[in-house]
């Protein structure tokens, strides 16, 4: 029996899981629109394969609009591309994903032909090949990652490990779902260049020193920031001040192999400048990232849009496991190398990083990461087994959990906020009224406050105006609905509407006016789980402060577009503080 079998059940689980994932999320489950791997982002990074090598015109790209049109990959935010003064375009991604993806390009380019889709680098056979061609990568990488945390630590180590790191953070998201960008990528070259600086520092030979030279060059190619890369063979095995002379003393009688490594790092990266070189004239292209170092973005680990640290904590226990790496070789390459990273990740400007599950800039790293947390296990192993291994498999669940949450856009990709997640955290059915802390922060306990006052009012109507105008559906003094300004009064505003094909930016609004003085709120009707063509419910509260007591209450629908649509049901409840004076 194999005396490392647990690592190994759990490599294999892993790969299960990123499979039916996989699965569940593109059209080989019935009801789920084509899979589009190569959208948004990922086009940008895609664009290299069909423009150089099918239709041969990498800077007009007069066969994109056509494309473009037929399989919606640009999300109509425009081309990933940058319009040159001469009006050429440049690609405003690094083409290193690219050249990991051309060899399932050509696998989806000969299916594509062979089965008589259009061989046009967009229809199904090549996001397929993309797609499983990424998953194949990253599970060749998790097999190598079990590999090296054997290394140095315990079977058991090495199995909570892998199944923490795989399935309680952001991976399963962006190896096996959204795996067209760089994050997948890069994931498995962290994990080859970690076994091959072990390689090197046990046994020093060239090809092995030509290999990690070429793939710290291959990852500067898709994300240049990856250049911190250079910290893992450089401080490896320096713990000590007697292991770092072993190691430069080694250094000095290999420096041939330097030299190969360094070689090898600039034909990595070779191909990018020979691209800027033919697009630009220029072997350098700014691509345009802006960075704020001196003020950094902490939200990026605690903010609650989609905070590291908050959606994904298992990775506390990332940074915390930094703590017990000390007797490790790899203990200054990894505690320099992670805390550049995350400075890295969080000077960004962008700090949003689009549409994103927890920080997803830093997924590909977590090979690196996985080392300290193993660290950390081993300590747990100790004294804190079983609890710890509580904690790990609650947070395994909450993760999977929240990734179907987040498919469904009940956790938003940017707007999340700490009231917002409160109610709909493992929330299997989040009402209307949960979701309504999306755009409204004003919330009661009805426990806490009596009904005095319903009002409906007729329906259904019909409701329809043009592009920036408003849908008046009720309107009323507050006076009238305000029976005893005295006390502390809430509305509790409800409806059903129907509204085919108009969901998008259009709002459910309550106005209360009092002169000049408007206190808005607002819900959209897009929100999460809300669909076309089918009577949604919104549900919202709207607190009356005193100085609103002789004012107006207004409640409509907005939208920048034309809107015709059907409210079928509108409710205005009025609850007062049953708390009484002392």
């Amino acid at each position: 029996m194999n005396k490392n079998i647990f690592s190994l059940v759990s490599c294999f689980l892993i790969c299960v899981v990123m499979l039916q994932y996989r699965v569940s999320y593109s059209d080989m489950k019935q009801g789920n629109p084509p899979l589009k791997i190569t959208e948004w982002d990922a086009l940008g990074y895609y664009l290299y394969l069909p423009s150089i090598l099918m239709y041969h015109d990498y800077k007009q790209l007069k066969w994109l609009p056509a494309i473009d049109q037929k399989y919606g990959m640009s999300g109509g935010t425009g081309y990933p591309a940058i319009k040159q003064d001469n009006g050429d375009y440049t690609f405003k991604y690094l083409g290193g994903v690219a050249l990991l993806e051309s060899p399932f390009f050509f696998i989806g380019d000969r299916v594509a032909k062979h089965y008589h889709y259009p061989p046009d680098g967009f229809s199904p056979p090549y996001q397929y090949a993309i797609t499983f061609g990424v998953l194949l990568y990253c599970i060749l990488g998790i097999f190598l990652l079990r590999k090296i945390l054997l290394m140095f630590f315990s079977d058991a180590t090495t199995a909570l490990t892998l199944l923490a790191v795989c399935l309680a953070t952001n991976f399963i998201e962006y190896a096996a779902i959204e795996n067209g960008q760089s994050h997948a990528f890069i994931f498995p070259l962290y994990i080859v260049v970690l076994y091959a600086t072990i390689r090197w520092h046990r046994k020093p030979t060239i090809g092995v020193a030509a290999l990690a030279g070429y793939i710290i060059g291959l990852a500067m190619m898709c994300r240049p920031t990856e250049a911190i890369m250079l910290f893992i063979p450089l401080l490896w095995d320096t713990q000590t001040k007697e292991s770092a002379t072993q190691k430069w003393q080694m250094v000095k009688a290999h420096k041939s192999h330097v030299a190969v490594a360094i070689v090898c790092g600039l034909i990595g990266i070779l191909p990018q400048l020979i691209y800027w070189k033919l697009s630009t004239g220029s072997f350098i292209f700014d691509v345009g990232s802006s960075w704020d170092f001196l003020s950094p973005h902490f939200r990026v680990l605690f903010g609650w849009e989609k905070g590291w640290f908050i959606y994904t904590p298992i990775t506390v226990f990332f940074i915390v496991g930094m703590f017990f790496i000390r007797k490790y070789p790899f203990r200054k390459a990894v505690l320099w190398f992670c805390i550049l990273n995350i400075y890295i990740i969080i000077g960004w400007r962008d700090w949003h990083y689009g549409g994103s599950y927890s920080t997803r800039a830093l997924m590909q790293s977590y090979p690196v990461f996985a080392l300290p947390f193993a660290a950390f296990v081993e300590q747990m192993q100790r004294k804190w087994k079983w609890l710890f291994y509580v904690v790990c498999l609650y947070l395994i669940g909450v993760n999977l959990f929240q990734i179907t949450q987040y498919r469904s856009e009940v956790i938003r990709y940017d707007e999340n906020s700490r009231a917002y997640y409160g109610r709909i955290y493992l929330n299997p059915n989040p009402t209307p009224l949960d979701m309504s802390l999306l755009d409204d922060k004003e919330m009661i306990n009805e426990h806490k406050y009596s009904l005095k006052k319903t009002i409906l009012v007729d329906t259904p109507t019909k409701v329809s105006f043009q592009y920036g105008g408003l849908g008046l559906l009720y309107t009323t003094k507050v006076s009238d609905i305000n029976s005893d300004p005295v006390k502390e009064r809430w509305l509790k505003v409800e409806s059903s509407i129907l509204a085919p094909h108009c969901l998008w930016q259009t709002y459910l609004n309550a106005d209360l006016k009092m002169g000049d003085s408007v206190k808005h709120t607002r819900v959209r009707l897009f929100r999460p789980l809300a669909k076309d063509s089918l009577a949604n419910e919104y549900c919202f509260y709207l607190s009356i402060p005193a100085e609103y007591d002789q004012g107006v209450l207004s409640v409509y629908l907005s939208s920048p577009f034309n809107f015709e649509g059907v409210v079928k049901r509108l409710k205005i409840s009025e609850f007062e503080s049953s708390m009484t004076d002392e």
